[in-house]
């Protein structure tokens, strides 16, 4: 049974320099509270509204977390099945390239597979998305 392109799954990074820390929400807040003006105080709901607000940008940011973290093992599963498969895959340079997966690297970048050909050459570093075609 042939399988048409597994596709490829890429994975953006985040800085963490970048995304605002829970501790740093706090410090913005306390600071605010210490330089509101005593005369017209910002009121309860204002305050509840914003915790509301980082809450729900806290969970988003788990929930995303969670998920980049579950398509990460679900790469790793698929490399994983393919060993002992052979596969037709597009080289750099637009050669179709013919042979079995004998192994699975996993890297920063994703899974990196090892193909190797009927003449017992080696392809490696080939990622998922290369793979057109799994017998």
């Amino acid at each position: 049974m042939d399988i048409q392109s597994i596709g490829g799954n890429s994975y953006a990074t985040t800085n963490p320099q970048t995304n605002i820390k829970l501790d740093d929400f706090l410090q913005l807040f306390v600071a605010q509270l210490n330089y509101q003006d005593p005369l017209e105080p910002v009121n309860n709901s204002e305050f509840l509204a914003q915790l509301a607000q980082f809450s729900s940008l806290e969970i988003n940011r788990q929930s995303n977390d969670n998920s980049l973290s579950l398509l990460a093992i679900g790469s790793s599963d698929q490399a994983l099945g393919l060993i002992g498969r052979s596969v037709e895959v597009n080289t750099q340079s637009g050669q179709a390239f013919i042979g079995d997966v004998t192994g699975v690297n996993f890297t920063q970048q994703g899974p990196m597979l090892t193909v190797k050909g009927a003449d017992d050459s080696l392809l490696t570093d080939i990622k998922l998305g290369q793979i057109t075609v799994v017998k």
